[in-house]
């Protein structure tokens, strides 16, 4: 990795070696039983990509070693050091950069996700596409039982003032299925690997600053269904957390946390 590149202490866990040219990479921290339900509907997905989890640092028990290897999950990244998701998303890029990878796919590990829509990621990558957004929102894609305060954030608020700072018409902003190019992970016009990154940032950041910059960008169509009648599995709080998610917002379109 390169030495001016920051990212978080964390420990690396293989059960096999390199096989693809595309890492999955998988954010999780206290998902329990439902990132062993993901998994289970992932392990077909092995065929296709490398599956890679990037664990917040996870004390539920739930990554047993016998679970990942029968779901054929590539390696258990474990974050040491301090920072949230945006924090695990470097502490993954970057080691999927060191391990050659042409291409990644971030996805959470709650199991709202499809990820059976893993391949029109790779396909886009191989096209060469950069930044690949999944979106519940064109045709093709599904919103299920989403919140009904999420669903029009992100039309009314969240996803135009994206679509506006990167002058591309991003229609699901928040949703946290997405493929990013090699290419546009180590332009030095990027830069993802700093630590202004800490929590929802660079979701935000990268969506906006490879438009702005002439990638290759476009949405496919992804599902996420959330659970009827149960709490919606989220680490955003309902007051601070969502406040912060405004802040975040408005500081990635302002171009704050460009190089």
């Amino acid at each position: 990795m390169e030495p001016h590149w920051q990212y978080p202490a964390f420990n690396v866990t293989e059960f096999g070696p390199r096989r693809h040219s595309v890492a999955l990479c998988v954010f999780l921290i206290n998902e329990g039983a439902r990132i062993q339900a993901q998994l289970r509907k992932m392990k077909p997905l092995a065929d296709l990509v490398d599956i890679i989890l990037a664990d917040g640092g996870s004390t539920d028990g739930a990554l047993e070693r016998a679970v990942l290897e029968e779901c054929g999950v590539r390696a258990l990244l474990t974050k040491t050091g301090p920072g949230k998701l945006s924090a695990q998303m470097r502490m993954a890029m970057a080691h999927c950069m060191e391990q050659g990878y042409e291409g990644v796919i971030v996805v959470d590990g709650n199991d709202k996700d499809d990820t059976s829509a893993v391949h029109l990621f790779v396909q886009a990558l191989k096209e060469g596409f950069d930044h690949v957004q999944g979106s519940r929102y064109i045709p093709g894609g599904r919103a299920i039982n989403t919140p009904f305060l999420r669903h029009w954030g992100v039309q009314l608020l969240h996803a135009p003032l994206i679509a506006l700072a990167a002058r591309f018409r991003y229609t699901d902003t928040t949703n946290g299925f997405r493929a990013y190019s090699r290419k546009l992970l180590l332009d030095e016009r990027v830069q993802p690997f700093r630590n202004v990154f800490q929590r929802y940032e660079l979701h935000y950041y990268l969506a906006i600053r490879a438009a702005r910059l002439g990638f290759r960008v476009k949405e496919v169509p992804v599902t996420r269904a959330y659970p009827m009648g149960a709490p919606a599995p989220t680490k955003i709080s309902p007051v601070r957390g969502n406040l912060l998610v405004l802040e975040t917002l408005f500081s990635a379109c302002l171009g704050k946390y460009d190089p």
